[in-house]
Order: structure tokens, then C-alpha cells, then sequence
């Protein structure tokens, strides 16, 4: 496992590079309760990186996998956790990538291609779509996240979502403290439509047809500008990451065929 420390911070992470030497770099940047290893090498997104002869970069987000896990709040503000991402490019000296996200893991990559426009090529986020620029839902939740995350007997948990990822994270042995206090620190402003106007990497947008916690990614495709989408169909926000047609529309967008006239 190779590490390096950002914020006073050890930061697992991956580098993986083609012996014969590599076509383009990828930074994978995975989403809440999960890890590199799960949401990216188990579901097989390194192994189709491999074979198209991209070098692999994957990081643990701080409070997840292998990186440290503070149980203090004020170590998860968004700054922080772009410069995570940010510091390991420089760590490893890499200038642009092509930076993948997926659900938390796409937002904080948009925030990086917003901040750092400069070191983000192609910019790839998937699980996420319009209810983002949408206002939250009015109905009133019994229990947020990081009261889920603490429950000492999930059964206890009323909200059906944070169940999911609570019992998600029991299950990968994730420290949930961790992510209670990761859920209560991520916060700031939210990225509205006038924000993502700005965005200058080229951008595909990629949602199941069936997750509700995404939303339409044509929606928010169409707040970026020249951003393309694609919508998997019958997939919900767990189901749509290990998906063929996902990995399909990925490297069809880096490869330019989406920029062929139909």
C-alpha cells in the first residue's frame, strides 16, 4: 500500500502504470461508505483501464479504506478533500488527468475541475444528475446521516437510503464514526447552475434510468457547457457502477466517438 500525507493526513492511494508505458492517466475518485478498492478494482474499472493502456491512480478518501480516519468533523470540509486529490496529483508529478468520480466522488470532482481547471483533461462523473441543482426535498427525514452512521443497532434506522449505506459500510468494515463525521464536515455551498457554467474540461454526465438520488443527467449536462450524458437503463445508483454500458460510455467519450456527427 503506498501513502502520502496531505493536511497532516496519510493518504492511501494506487498507481498503477503499463509496463510498455501508458495512453492517457485516469484519477479515480470513489464515493461515500465505500473505498478504492471496492468501487473501483472489484467492480473492474481497473482491470478496463488496463487493457486500453491507461495508468491507474486511485485514492482512499480521507475517512475511508486505508487512508486515516479522524472522528472530527472539521477534517472533511470540501477544501480539504479536493486537496486530497489535488496533493496526490502532485505527489506523483502528474499534470492533467482524466479524473472519474461516481455519487460524493463526482461532486468533489467537480469541484476540482472547477478549482483546478488547469490539471483535469476529460472529467467523467457518474451517479449524480439534476437533483443536485435542485432544491432538497421538503418532506422532513427522522434521521440524518451521521445519526445512522452512530446507530449501535442499524435495525434502528428508520430512513431506507441511509440504511443502505450504513449496512454497506458495516459490510466493507468501514470505521462509521469515521463517516459520521465525514457527513456532518463535507458541507459548504452547494454547486448551482451559474457555478458549473464556468466548467472548461470536456464533461459526460452518466445516471441509471432508475437512480432517484441522481436524478437526470441530461439535466445537468445541459448546466455544463458542451457536456454530454448518457442514461443507463434499468440501473439504479448502486447498480449502474459495475455496469458494462457504463464502462462502454466512458471510454467512448475519452476515445472522441461521442464527438462523431450521427
Amino acid at each position: 500500500m503506498a501513502t502520502f500525507t496531505s493536511g497532516g493526513l496519510s493518504i492511501a492511494y494506487d498507481d498503477i502504470t503499463p509496463a510498455d508505458g501508458a495512453n492517457g492517466t485516469v484519477l479515480l475518485v470513489h464515493g461515500f461508505a465505500t473505498s478504492r478498492a471496492e468501487n473501483w478494482r472489484r467492480l473492474g474499472w481497473y482491470g478496463a483501464f488496463e487493457r486500453k493502456g491507461y495508468r491507474i491512480v486511485a485514492l482512499d478518501l480521507r475517512g475511508h479504506g486505508e487512508s486515516e480516519k479522524p472522528h472530527d468533523p472539521a477534517a472533511y470540509g470540501s477544501e480539504a478533500l479536493v486537496g486530497d486529490i489535488v496533493g496526490l496529483m502532485d505527489h506523483l508529478g502528474l499534470g492533467r488527468v482524466d479524473l472519474l468520480g461516481y455519487s460524493m466522488g463526482s461532486r468533489l470532482s467537480l469541484q476540482t475541475a472547477l478549482s483546478h481547471p488547469d490539471r483535469v483533461a476529460n472529467l467523467i462523473v457518474g451517479g449524480i444528475g439534476d437533483r443536485m441543482l435542485k432544491p432538497p426535498p421538503t418532506e422532513t427525514l427522522t434521521m440524518t446521516m451521521a445519526e445512522a452512521m452512530r446507530a449501535e443497532d442499524p435495525e434502528t434506522i428508520t430512513e431506507k437510503t441511509m440504511k443502505g449505506f450504513r449496512l454497506f459500510a458495516d459490510g466493507q468494515g468501514e470505521d462509521r464514526l469515521a463517516l459520521a463525521a465525514f457527513s456532518e464536515g463535507r458541507g459548504g455551498p452547494a454547486l448551482t447552475a451559474d457555478d458549473l457554467f464556468g466548467m472548461r474540461p470536456p464533461t459526460l454526465v452518466v445516471a441509471g434510468s432508475r437512480d432517484d438520488m441522481a436524478g437526470d443527467p441530461q439535466g445537468l449536462a445541459d448546466a455544463i457547457p458542451g457536456a454530454k450524458s448518457v442514461t443507463l437503463p434499468a440501473c439504479d445508483h448502486f447498480s449502474a457502477i459495475p455496469h458494462a454500458l457504463f464502462k462502454a460510455a466512458v471510454f467512448d467519450f475519452l476515445d472522441g466517438w461521442m464527438d462523431e456527427p450521427t
